[in-house]
């Protein structure tokens, strides 16, 4: 079956299962509890595969858009230390571009006493820094929320921890000279916009200054040893760990320092943003009561076994995953087969760096044959515990970091 077919016959399974089911059906997981007014729950005991797509450069990823094109790893894929290139998630605003690193310059204006535009070889002048570091969409999860969320249905696998190697964007920034005015900065990509017109921006977001001059937020071109794959942003990007991957801008031409917060597309209205205030599901919400979002949520993951597992009774079953929790790092995750009756702490080792996640791993007995669910939760830095169920309604259904769980049944 060629690529257009299978696209094809994968848009058609989505129309047919609708929404949240569609997408429990096509990554064969186990969704966490959406509301309390819901009955039941969905086990990756009901699931049937979704035919998958074939993307250049990529290994079993899960398509959810082809325009722009979006794709996402199903959490057994994402079982090693550093997420290979090929079972790194996509995420796209815009049409992906034809570049050509020999005549790449990247812009510096805007609050700056000297603008510069700077060749890759000019760039690659400063000291370069090589940091493992997970980028995560704003969406992931979205799926799970009730009423549903407009956007990329979004399950658990919008997330990936690479090693990158660029220059920080402190050194460039104040290579250029941060005027006092300087707040914010303002990101732009060479990415088309769906329309076609080269005059419209599909996205330009930024961050406060503070996190620009963070020492791991880099200006990146090597990811995993290798130059940036085109749909990871060749030959340029930007890389804010534990912030919203819309932040981590791909084919990078131009910063602008801002003496404002940054107004460009998806800066706006709902668009990665929250409510101050929570609000109950399906809400309307006043644009001017949504906060932007910065460090993302305490999270885990369960990338061993996968889900739907047959399991000897008497066998010891080894279970591992990883965890991370935006600007924090992890201080503890625990593991229940019970349905949280009872908890065990795991194994966790520390971060290879700041803001790379935190593999765990647990070894659980069964006590008896029958179905069992694992359970992962993990706890960050302060304290915070990711929650059993869907957290709170937010009109874009971005921030769910629901605890993540497997089905196994015992013989």
């Amino acid at each position: 079956m060629g690529n257009r077919q299978k696209l094809n016959a994968s848009r058609r399974t989505f129309l047919k299962y609708g929404g949240l089911t569609a997408m429990t059906v096509a990554m064969d997981l186990t969704l966490p509890l959406l509301h309390p007014l819901q009955s039941g729950l969905i086990t990756s005991a009901n699931a049937e595969p979704l035919d998958e797509i074939i993307i250049p450069g990529k290994n079993g990823l899960i398509i959810l858009n082809n325009r722009p094109l979006n794709a996402e790893t199903p959490p057994h894929l994402l079982d090693e230390a550093i997420t290979p290139n090929d079972r790194h998630f996509v995420r796209n605003n815009g049409l992906i571009p034809q570049t050509d690193s020999t005549e790449w310059t990247l812009t510096i204006d805007g609050e700056v006493h000297t603008p510069l535009v700077l060749t890759l070889e000019q760039l690659k002048r400063f000291k370069q820094y090589t940091y493992s570091l997970q980028i995560e969409c704003g969406g992931n999860g979205r799926a799970g929320y009730h009423p549903p969320a407009k956007g990329n249905q979004w399950t658990y696998g919008a997330i990936g921890c690479a090693t990158y190697t660029g220059v920080r964007m402190k050194d460039v920034l104040r290579s250029a000279g941060l005027k006092g005015s300087a707040v914010y900065t303002g990101y732009y990509g060479s990415d088309l916009h769906l329309s076609g017109d080269p005059n419209k921006v599909p996205i330009s977001r930024g961050t406060p200054i503070s996190k620009a001059m963070d020492e791991h937020t880099l200006i990146a071109w090597e990811m995993n040893g290798r130059p940036l794959p085109a749909l990871h942003g060749y030959p340029l990007r930007v890389v804010t760990p534990g912030w919203p991957g819309s932040t981590s801008i791909k084919w990078l031409k131009r910063i602008t320092v801002r003496d404002k917060e940054h107004d460009g597309p998806k800066m706006r209205g709902y668009s990665y943003r929250v409510p101050r205030n929570p609000v109950p599901p399906g809400a309307h919400v006043p644009k001017e009561n949504m906060k932007i979002i910065e460090s993302m949520p305490v999270k885990s993951l369960i990338t061993f076994p996968k889900s739907r597992l047959n399991w000897k009774h008497k066998k010891s079953l080894l279970v591992r995953g990883h965890a991370w929790a935006g600007d924090r790092s992890i201080k503890a995750v625990h593991v229940s087969i019970d349905f949280g009756v009872n908890w065990v702490q795991a194994s966790l080792s520390p971060p290879v760096n700041a803001f790379a996640w935190q593999n765990w791993n647990t070894t659980i007995d069964f006590p008896m044959k029958g179905y069992y669910e694992v359970w992962a939760r993990a706890t960050d830095s302060i304290g915070e515990m990711q929650p059993m169920v869907v957290p709170g309604w937010n009109p874009k259904g971005y921030l769910n970091n629901a605890m993540h769980r497997i089905s196994v049944t015992v013989l």
